[in-house]
């Protein structure tokens, strides 16, 4: 089975049209570049790490782009040594990767040692959006609507 019918799941859901767009996007089969490898762990409750093997880059060549959403890494190397290689098995080519993130989830840190990219990401919901309890108003008592005069 390759397709999902998420049209049930919009009759009692709002607001989740993004989240079935990514779930139909990631069942498609896609040729999927696997440069340059990466490790995606959970740190803590709320705190995430990606871990990209960028060996030979520099700080210089690399590139973190945080928009809504989306985490956007990239790295292009600098032109340089173009000497006579008899086998070159150290990959130095241009990527792109990208992750996709939930709502509120945030990059707080980015450093490389070791020829590891390490991004450290924290999912941090503001006061506004999480949940609160809703007083309801006494019935017995009389609303006074006020109208303007047409």
């Amino acid at each position: 089975m390759r397709f999902v019918d998420f049209a049930p799941f919009n009759r009692s859901s709002i607001g989740f049209d993004r989240l079935f767009n990514l779930m139909e996007s990631a069942g498609q089969l896609e040729q999927a570049d696997a440069y340059p490898p990466y490790n995606i762990a959970k740190t803590g409750e709320n705190t995430y790490r990606i871990t990209l093997a960028v060996a030979g880059f520099s700080q210089d060549e690399l590139a973190i782009t945080s928009q809504p959403n989306q985490l956007i890494v990239a790295g292009r190397k600098a032109e340089g040594d173009n000497g006579d290689y008899l086998y070159q098995g150290i990959a130095a080519r241009a990527f792109q990767r990208q992750f996709s993130l939930a709502d509120h989830v945030h990059v707080t840190n980015a450093s490389l040692s070791n020829g590891l990219l390490a991004i450290e990401l924290a999912r941090e919901v503001p006061e506004a959006a999480k949940p609160r309890r809703i007083t309801i108003a006494n019935s017995d008592q009389p609303q006074i609507a006020t109208q303007k005069a047409a």
